[in-house]
C-alpha cells in the first residue's frame, strides 16, 4: 500500500533517477527542474529487473530516460537489462557534468562522487566539501574553480559497529543514536558513545585537514547520506544537511546531457 501511494503521487517523469549504493538504492521520478517525489528506498540486494519493470510511473514510449549512479556493477547491468542500454545515462567523467575535473585518473572517480560534486556546485558554489555518510564515509572536494580535485574514503559508521558485533563474543549489535551521556552506563551505551562521538572526531579531523589544504576560510561543508543528521548535529563546521544531494546531481546531469 505504501508503494502504491508513492506511485500515485508521482507524475510521469522526464528522468528516472537511480542511485545504487552498496547497501541501499534510491529511485525517484524527476522533472527537468525538480525531483517529483520523495525517493523510493530499496535494499540494493533486492534490485531486480522485475522490480524495476514494475515501476508504473516510467513511460515506455521513449519520453523518459534513466540517469544512473552505481557503485555496484552487477546492479548496473540489471538497470540496463530493464530499460535498455540506449535509455540509460551512466554518470562518469566522460559525459557533460558542468564542473571541471582536476584528477589524474578521472575515469576512476565514482559516479556518486561526481553527482555529489555537481549538485554541490549548483546549489552551494565552490570551493566546497561534501561528506557522504554511506556504507563508507566519503569526502568529495571541489576547488575554487569548481573542479573536482579528489576525495577521502573512510569506513562507514555502521560498518565499524557491525565489525565489533561480528568479531567479538559479547558485544551486541546496537542502534546508532545520540548518546545520553559521555560515560556509558551499559555495554550498549558505551558502544554508542564510542561510535557516535568517536566517529565525529574522525570526521572533524579529516575536515580540518581538507580545509587547511584547500587554503580557504570556511568553505561550505555539506552532509548527505544515512547518518548525516546524526553525525553532523555535533560538528559545527557542517551547517548543511541535504538528504537528496546525489539525486539532485543526477537530475542536473540528466538535464545537461539529455536536453541539448
Amino acid at each position: 500500500m505504501q508503494r502504491q501511494a508513492f506511485y500515485a503521487m508521482s507524475p510521469m517523469p522526464h528522468f528516472l533517477l537511480i542511485d545504487i549504493s552498496n547497501s541501499m538504492t534510491k529511485i525517484a521520478p524527476s522533472g527537468v527542474d525538480e525531483i517529483n517525489a520523495d525517493p523510493l528506498l530499496i535494499p540494493t540486494a533486492d534490485i531486480t529487473v522485475k522490480i524495476l519493470e514494475e515501476l508504473p510511473w516510467v513511460p515506455r514510449d521513449g519520453s523518459s530516460s534513466v540517469v544512473l549512479s552505481s557503485v555496484v556493477p552487477e546492479k548496473s547491468k540489471v538497470v540496463t537489462a530493464a530499460f535498455g542500454e540506449d535509455c540509460v545515462l551512466k554518470v562518469s567523467s566522460a559525459i557533460e557534468l558542468g564542473i571541471g575535473i582536476d584528477y589524474p585518473t578521472p575515469e576512476t572517480i565514482g559516479a556518486d562522487w561526481l553527482a555529489n560534486a555537481v549538485a554541490t556546485a549548483s546549489y552551494y558554489g565552490a570551493p566546497a566539501v561534501v561528506v557522504d555518510f554511506g556504507t563508507a564515509v566519503t569526502f568529495d572536494i571541489l576547488s575554487a574553480s569548481s573542479a573536482y580535485v579528489g576525495g577521502v574514503i573512510a569506513p562507514g559508521l555502521s560498518a565499524m559497529t557491525d565489525y565489533m558485533f561480528d568479531h567479538t563474543a559479547l558485544l551486541p549489535r546496537i542502534d546508532l543514536k545520540e548518546p545520553i551521556s559521555v560515560i556509558g552506563k551499559s555495554t550498549e551505551e558505551a558502544m554508542q558513545v564510542g561510535a557516535v562521538l568517536g566517529y565525529r572526531g574522525l570526521v572533524k579531523d579529516i575536515l580540518v585537514a581538507i580545509v587547511n589544504e584547500l587554503g580557504c576560510d570556511a568553505p561550505p561543508i555539506i552532509a548527505t547520506g544515512g547518518y548525516a543528521k546524526l553525525i553532523a548535529s555535533g560538528i559545527p563546521a557542517i551547517q548543511i544537511v541535504h538528504d537528496n544531494l546525489t539525486l539532485e546531481g543526477l537530475r542536473i546531469i540528466g538535464k545537461l546531457n539529455m536536453l541539448k
